[in-house]
């Protein structure tokens, strides 16, 4: 099997071969082919060809193109677990890195369309009134950025670390340029290829470097490339001082392994369930990819009084655990993923054993190559030695941190200057408030457990695309994931400022104050197509009676005293009685509603309702729909019709001209072709 680099559109075949090594038998699995590449000529390729391409599509195109990736890749996945053993990877280790990263591309794909605008760019937020008269507006917008996105990604997740970058970069309208780690670069490499193979993406979308160190690539970034890095904090800040990227302020996300912490709550005790909980959390977190996760508990911090009877749990927990070739069923923890890195973690540990004792050891005998066996340390003085909170080892260990007071364990655990998440388990509500708003300063992502959440709890060490993943300090202060936040990361934010109508006639979304143009027909007669932002229907008036008020009273149930005592009305903020808000929504609603069957399907939903004044009964209403803004949705297999989303405004005034009530309603409407594809 070659590993080679995909530059320009080409797999470059010719080159320095370098074996990469198996884990488990540890002979070749593939040759690197390390080829002479001009680094330049790929950027300027990734900004001149595959940038064009990908800015012509809508934000949601592009999503629609992720998902139908994933799905791609979801069918053969069976071919990347045998490849993925040789990473070390047991099958339940290989689920996280395969199909975590398949199923984060789903997952951002899906946010990005419930979220984004669907148009190439993102309207964001509400429009900022920064004039008197509203003459002068402003809005964001979020733009693809006229560059790319480099990406250099560690050896512990091939498949999860690219895929995770990959998909809002590519949604952003931002082609990629990937560099995997050597070790394990035979399994991100066969992912690549079959991305290609599935020529989904437009040419120039994504190319691959095949090397141990990506030559002179960082000469040729502009401001308009975003690098993102995973990977040791020592290379990451190495990597993020380079000139270029100082001269040119490139973004650099850098997301780098951290001391993380769990701890036990003061309250629990070993007879509770959250005892036993903490204890298989912090067993699992050793043992999954045998240690080699950047969110692993390398921290264990427990009340004094539990400190042996954590030591004893853990103890029992580990012995049971079978360590050997991670393609046999029965294996539940592969070796680390090269000799070189057990090498590593041996001088790592042994660095911890000079300031602490070693309470667990293992029960496997000796081990060769790769393979390595568990370790808990324990440090009597948590607060008095430093480097337990510095030196991480990187394989299947963690340190024991004795406590007394809920202030020290804070304390303990920000000791580490930053690490990517923190968890707590607690029964006691009060606690999990105080070690939590103590710990978020110096934490990515916090998780609080009991034997409420436990069971549907995705663990400590699982970053959730819905969620950020990153961290402050040593973590290396970047931020992935995060749903459709993740994507805005690799676009430009910008502030507009201008008239209402120049600024809606930029963003295609109707702006409050905006000129609108009365709609010929009625626009519930007309199909999704039809249907332009910015075009309105004035309705006719109703004027409003004591007997609406009355009946809708008596149908509602509301009988306020606003609406129906006279006398204590009077002393009320408006100073006499006063038509329910939800009459006047409805009553808007039968004027601007047209009653025969029509394109528009259903009534979706209500966003952004205000009741500005007050209407009174003898008061004549008149209500303004305005098409603001659209969204294209996917036909799914059990859809009767095609069809998209319409927004629409919708303004209601009094016989002054005064604005009683204004929100905005979301409407089905049929399309005339349909978007054939497959269900979420």
């Amino acid at each position: 099997m070659q590993v080679t680099s995909y530059s320009q559109g080409k797999w470059i075949k010719k080159g320095t071969e370098t074996d990469l090594i198996s884990a488990v038998t540890e002979k070749p699995v593939a040759k690197m082919v390390e080829a002479d590449l001009d680094y330049k000529a790929m950027c300027e390729y990734a900004r001149n060809v595959g940038g064009p391409k990908l800015r012509e599509l809508s934000i949601h195109q592009r999503a629609f193109k992720i998902k139908f990736l994933a799905q791609y890749l979801i069918e053969r996945k069976e071919e990347f677990y045998k490849l993925s053993t040789h990473t070390g990877a047991t099958r339940r280790d290989s689920w996280i890195d395969i199909e975590g990263g398949i199923g984060t591309m789903f997952t951002l794909s899906s946010k990005s369309r419930q979220e984004l605008s669907d148009l190439p760019f993102h309207v964001e937020g509400g429009v900022q009134r920064l004039s008197r008269g509203g003459t002068f507006v402003g809005q964001h917008i979020c733009v693809p950025k006229h560059g790319l996105g480099l990406q250099i990604n560690a050896f512990n997740f091939p498949v999860w670390g690219m895929l995770e970058k990959l998909a809002p970069s590519i949604i952003a309208g931002m082609p990629c340029i990937i560099k995997s780690s050597p070790v394990g670069m035979y399994l991100s490499h066969a992912v690549f290829e079959k991305m290609i193979e599935s020529e989904i993406l437009p040419e120039g979308s994504i190319q691959f470097i095949a090397a141990d160190v990506p030559g002179d690539i960082f000469d040729h970034l502009i401001s308009q490339d975003v690098v993102s890095f995973t990977g040791s904090a020592a290379t990451g800040k190495k990597l993020k001082a380079h000139p270029n990227i100082i001269e040119n302020s490139i973004p650099f996300n850098l997301e780098a392994d951290s001391l993380n912490c769990s701890i036990l709550g003061d309250d629990v005790t070993p007879d509770m369930e959250e005892f036993d909980l903490f204890i298989r959390e912090v067993s699992n977190e050793m043992v999954v990819k045998t240690g080699q996760k950047c969110t692993a508990i390398r921290r264990t911090i427990v009340p004094k009084k539990l400190a042996d009877d954590v030591i004893e749990a853990l103890k029992k927990r580990l012995s049971k655990n079978t360590i050997g070739n991670p393609s046999e069923e029965d294996t539940r923890m592969g070796p680390l993923a090269s000799s070189l890195q057990n090498e590593r973690f041996g001088k790592q540990l042994a660095q911890l054993a000079d300031m602490t004792d070693t309470v667990y050891a293992g029960e496997n005998g000796k081990l060769n190559g790769a393979y390595t066996d568990s370790r808990v340390l324990l440090c009597h003085k948590p607060m008095e030695v430093d480097g337990i909170h510095t030196i991480e080892a990187f394989g299947p260990m963690t340190t024991i941190m004795p406590y007394s007071d809920a202030d020290e364990a804070i304390a303990i655990a920000n000791k580490s200057d930053g690490s990517l998440v923190g968890s707590l388990f607690t029964a006691d509500d009060s606690i999990a408030r105080k070690i939590t708003l103590g710990c978020a300063p110096y934490h990515g992502r916090f998780m609080v457990i009991n034997r409420h959440s436990a069971k549907e709890s995705t663990g400590h060490g699982s970053p959730m695309p819905h969620m950020v993943h990153g961290g402050p300090g040593r973590a290396g202060g970047g931020e992935e994931l995060g749903g459709a936040r993740s994507v805005l990361h690799n676009m430009q934010r910008v502030a507009l400022q201008g008239s209402p109508t120049t600024l809606m006639n930029i963003v295609n979304q109707h702006i409050k104050g905006a000129d609108t143009k009365e709609s010929d027909i009625h626009p519930f007669k007309k199909y999704f197509e039809e249907v332009e932002i910015g075009e309105a229907l004035t309705t006719h008036r109703r004027t409003v009676t004591e007997a609406d008020i009355v009946n809708f009273g008596g149908l509602s149930g509301d009988h306020f005293y606003a609406h129906f005592d006279e006398v204590a009305a009077k002393d009320s903020l408006f100073g006499k009685r006063i038509a329910h808000g939800y009459f006047v929504l409805s009553a808007a609603a039968g004027m601007f509603v047209h009653p025969s069957p029509g394109p528009v399907l259903l009534n979706y939903g209500l966003e952004d309702l205000r009741f500005i004044a007050p209407v009174a009964p003898g008061d004549t209403i008149q209500a303004k729909l305005i098409a603001r803004r659209k969204t294209v949705r996917q036909k799914r297999t059990t859809d009767k019709f095609p069809y998209g989303m319409v927004w629409w405004d919708v303004e209601v005034i009094n016989q002054e001209d005064v604005l009683v009530a204004e929100y905005t309603i979301l409407t089905l409407v049929k399309r005339k072709k349909g978007l054939e594809i497959d269900e979420d």
